[in-house]
């Protein structure tokens, strides 16, 4: 599992470096301006899947998922929300990792 770092965006724009997707899932910051950019450049389809710790009384919520298609890319919002209290940071996994890159950013 890897440690993603957040990338500060300043106001004069950003390249913003990509890592690879890890096989094990990858763990990332979260906070109100940070985004996790997923890009799929695969024939196929991912999910990636967001543990969401919590729970409402003795109900567990659901992991956030999202499907990016094939030759596509999403932003998915890192809150507060996916916070894993043991280790302070998302922890994030993928359907499959061949073609997926990541970023986290920090919006100003």
């Amino acid at each position: 599992m890897a440690i993603l770092s957040a990338q500060r965006l300043p106001l004069s724009g950003l390249q913003p470096t990509y890592a690879s997707a890890a096989g094990g899932g990858d763990q990332a910051p979260v906070g109100d301006k940070l985004v996790l950019h997923v890009r799929n450049g695969d024939a196929a389809s991912k999910t990636v899947t967001i543990a969401t710790p919590g729970t409402v009384g003795d109900l567990a919520v659901a992991d956030a998922q999202q499907v990016i298609p094939a030759s596509g890319s999403a932003f998915i919002p890192l809150k507060s929300t996916y916070r894993d209290p043991m280790t302070g940071r998302a922890s994030i996994t993928y359907s499959a990792v061949t073609s997926v890159t990541v970023a986290v950013l920090q919006l100003p």
